[in-house]
């Protein structure tokens, strides 16, 4: 397989087969705007043929023993790996990402996916003490069934891996569906799968638009679960449509993580943290610095070692190693941008750099965005409270603790937070008071696969990762044992 003119049809069942319908999609590069592959658009028929395939396929996987379904994924780490560059090459062609990020990312699917392999021997369930006489309770831990994964394009393989290692290590059967802007890394599992021995049925491989396919999928009382990390507004769709057969969801949504620094942090770890934590991936990750929060009595020596390196930030081709930033992933997500950075400057915002598109000949195609920086920004200003997205940061000052956690808690989203400060009480009030599910003390963002990445209000339910997550992809039976006497 070459990453020239790529095209792939569904992966159901084992096989390459044909979209029903006859509908295909191209791909765009968001740096050039080129098409770099064509993908089958399906539809409901296609969301039910898969589900079917995974639905023929679940009882024989159930029964395959734990440990020898770690061993088949293992054995598609190993393909993985052996096409490393190639699927790190489609990745940032399909995404926008880095070259050196997409090769990262290649190695967090294999991550993900070996971490899940770890709990293989460890599905345990108890058995507890009857009120009967000669009774036991056995609780035994089972797959769920079918689980459907809608995946998000920031990560389309890393989100895959997340979702298709826990789900098969735990005896379920998939039917997973990338987004359409990002399908290609995903779909190229299909034929590493099928090398690496994995029974047909067991994994399928699907795109089609949400509002069709993916509300097919989510609806159909085959599927027992959804896993799906993208948008509140369409996390909320999603929950809707699955509790028409009371399927179990498990959402990972949008965040607005706030990034708080105290009079007391180390301000060179701060701004450092700060600058990876904001432009990673061309800020396109929900446990992102959205917002910034400066204690004023740092604020200024703060933002003159933090606007010298946003200065210092290179925009540019992803294959060059010296790039720092890649493009936005559409033009949907340029436009609100640019319209983030309108508003902001209506409402009062200062502009402190940024704010366009680069200038030169290379930047004519694609979809490139300075990094932006936004002073005298206030708390009820709209990018305080809109997720960007995107390489955009609104800077605000503050005084007191007490104000701090109010602004950071001002938010519909809970999913991250970062608080950088050598206080230990203000440490324990942060775990106390800040309303999210992951807080970052002294250090940036980037969750570990034994944590538990969970989401507070707005930012999903469920939460993935650790024993916690793995929990998700399965279901409980109690069985109460009544044995005779000696």
């Amino acid at each position: 397989m070459t990453t020239q003119n790529m095209k792939f049809d569904q992966f159901i069942n084992g096989q390459w087969v044909a979209p029903l319908n006859g509908c295909y999609i191209d791909v765009l590069n968001p740096s050039t705007d080129e098409v770099v592959g064509l993908v089958a658009d399906g539809d409901e028929a296609d969301a039910v043929v898969a589900l079917q395939a995974a639905e023929a396929a679940k009882t024989a996987w159930a029964a395959t023993p734990a440990k020898k379904r770690a061993d088949l994924l293992r054995a598609l780490c190993a393909e993985v790996q052996a096409k490393r560059e190639q699927l790190a090459t489609v990745l940032t062609k399909e995404q926008g990402k880095l070259y050196k990020v997409a090769l990262f990312e290649v190695d967090v699917f294999c991550s993900f996916v070996e971490y899940a392999c770890e709990w293989a021997r460890r599905i345990e369930g108890d058995i507890i003490p009857s009120d009967n006489e000669n009774e036991q309770i056995w609780i035994q831990k089972i797959p769920r069934g079918v689980v459907v994964a809608i995946t998000a394009w920031n990560f389309p393989l890393a989100l895959a891996g997340r979702k298709i290692g826990p789900a098969l290590v735990a005896g379920n059967t998939m039917v997973i569906k990338p987004t359409s802007e990002t399908p290609l890394s995903t779909f190229m599992l299909g034929e590493m799968a099928k090398k690496a021995g994995i029974p047909d049925g067991v994994l399928n491989i699907v795109n089609g638009p949400g509002r069709t396919m993916g509300n097919a999928l989510v609806k159909n009382p085959i599927t027992k679960m959804v896993s799906m990390t993208g948008s509140t507004p369409a996390g909320q769709a999603i929950f809707k449509a699955a509790a028409e057969n009371l399927a179990h969801v498990q959402l990972e949504l949008g965040g607005k993580a706030p990034f708080i620094a105290f009079e007391d942090a180390d301000i060179d770890e701060a701004v450092a943290a700060a600058l990876h934590s904001r432009f990673d991936n061309c800020g396109q990750v929900c446990t992102c610095n959205e917002r910034m929060y400066i204690h004023e009595d740092i604020y200024d020596a703060f933002m003159l070692k933090f606007m010298e390196k946003v200065k210092a930030l290179k925009i540019g081709d992803p294959f060059d190693d010296s790039t720092d930033i890649g493009p936005k992933v559409n033009k949907a997500e340029m436009k609100n941008m640019q319209h983030l950075v309108e508003v902001s400057l209506k409402e009062g915002a200062t502009l402190a750099y940024g704010g366009k598109s680069p200038e030169g000949a290379e930047f004519q195609k694609g979809n490139w965005f300075m990094p932006t920086i936004l002073t005298d920004v206030r708390q009820n200003m709209t990018v305080v409270h809109e997720e960007a997205f995107g390489p955009i940061l609104p800077v605000l000052k503050f005084k007191t603790f007490e104000e701090v956690i109010a602004y950071a808690n001002d938010c519909e989203f809970g999913l991250a937070a970062m608080v950088f400060t050598n206080d230990m009480n203000k440490i324990m009030r942060c775990n106390t008071e800040l309303e999210f599910g992951e807080i970052y003390i002294n250090r940036g963002h980037g969750e570990l696969h034994q944590g538990f990445h969970n989401g507070y209000k707005m930012s999903g339910t469920g939460g993935e990762d650790g024993k916690y997550g793995f929990e998700q992809y399965l279901e409980k039976k109690t069985f109460y044992v009544r044995h005779k006497a000696q």
